[in-house]
């Protein structure tokens, strides 16, 4: 478990990035072992897999004034015009992934998060990839079963 808090060491580079610091853990043995993590989340957005986006948005639009902020076909993230970074994806399938996510996470540093994940040994579900829109991700499943794609931009 990665050692975070207030009291946690982490540095910034010069331009303003946090950056992972070897740091010391106490562990339940007593033992010290670990990595201090610090991404930074930029942006939390639920993925809902629908069988019709157009009925979807529709739905969403009618019942809780979410208007399109991007649409690419296959994905379609909403957004409260007043707040948008209030905002929902809906999804038909992942082009280059085998699974919709539950959720997707926007980090400033997405190697970082996929070096700490594989630490952690968990199950990565889709590799570090770079996507042919832009974005560098993977999917990695929680201890709930969730599937989380965790991605940046470059």
């Amino acid at each position: 478990m990665p050692w975070v808090g207030r009291d946690a060491p982490w540095r910034f580079t010069a331009d303003r990035r946090s950056v992972p610091v070897q740091a010391e853990q106490a562990t339940s043995s007593g033992r010290r072992s670990g990595w201090l993590l610090h991404v930074s989340v930029q942006r939390v957005v639920p993925d809902l897999l629908s069988r019709s986006l157009e009925d979807a948005k529709g739905f969403y639009g009618r019942v809780l004034g979410l208007e399109p902020v991007m649409d690419h076909g296959l994905i379609v993230t909403l957004a409260d015009p007043g707040r948008p970074g209030a905002q929902i994806s809906l999804m038909t399938h992942d082009e280059t992934a085998p699974i919709v996510p539950d959720v997707s996470i926007e980090v400033d540093d997405v190697d970082a998060a996929y070096a700490a994940a594989v630490r952690e040994g968990a199950e990565i579900v889709h590799p570090l990839t770079d996507e042919p829109w832009g974005g560098r991700r993977f999917f990695v499943r929680d201890p709930g079963g969730n599937v989380v794609n965790v991605l940046g931009h470059r």
